[in-house]
């Protein structure tokens, strides 16, 4: 059964953490297989785990790197997927979510959502979970979010990976120009 199957591939993740990323980059790569056959993950032999380095990696403005952040609100837990170089604010992130919204620890990242910190990405979840991208993303024609790994990628509009993700559009972020803004934004 499917269930027991994510628990034994967790299990084996503690062990062994480098099975994780391949079967995480797996589910990616059949994500798009099924739903959007015409979109090809991208590999790079440098690391994308940040977005500074995601930006070198894949020859793209720090902005342009599609971020997803995982949060916990209350007992929901939600992805957001925001432009690079735009920061969470916690007010707006609090009034439409009606909770303080914490980012997940790196233990809870890989066990909810079956991607490795750096390579979160709202495509092939280990656990179905409410998508949110954030209107930052709207300024660009193609944006650069990873595909399972901190060496994958997949190039797409922002308006399809909110249709094959089924997100929702929220504004709650603030734009920055730093290229490694923070996640979030504890004084607000």
């Amino acid at each position: 059964n499917s269930a027991s199957s994510r628990t034994i591939a967790s299990t084996r993740y503690r062990i062994c953490p480098g099975l994780l990323p391949n079967m995480s980059l797996e589910s990616v790569r059949a994500f798009f297989a099924e739903k959007a056959p015409d979109i090809s993950v991208i590999e790079s032999t440098q690391s994308s785990a940040t977005v500074v380095l995601a930006a070198e990696a894949y020859g793209v403005e720090p902005a342009r790197i599609a971020k997803t952040l995982s949060l916990r609100v209350g007992d929901r837990v939600v992805l957001i997927v925001a432009s690079g170089t735009a920061r969470m604010d916690n007010k707006k992130v609090k009034g439409l979510f009606g909770g303080k919204p914490k980012m997940l620890g790196l233990d809870e990242v890989a066990e909810i959502t079956g991607h490795e910190v750096g390579g979160v990405c709202p495509f092939g979840l280990k656990t179905p979970l409410p998508v949110y991208c954030d209107v930052s993303l709207k300024a660009f024609d193609i944006v650069v979010p990873a595909a399972g790994s901190t060496h994958s990628a997949v190039k797409i509009t922002p308006s399809r990976m909110a249709e094959l993700t089924s997100a929702e559009w929220v504004d709650v972020c603030e734009l920055r120009t730093a290229p490694e803004a923070p996640a979030y934004s504890s004084s607000s």
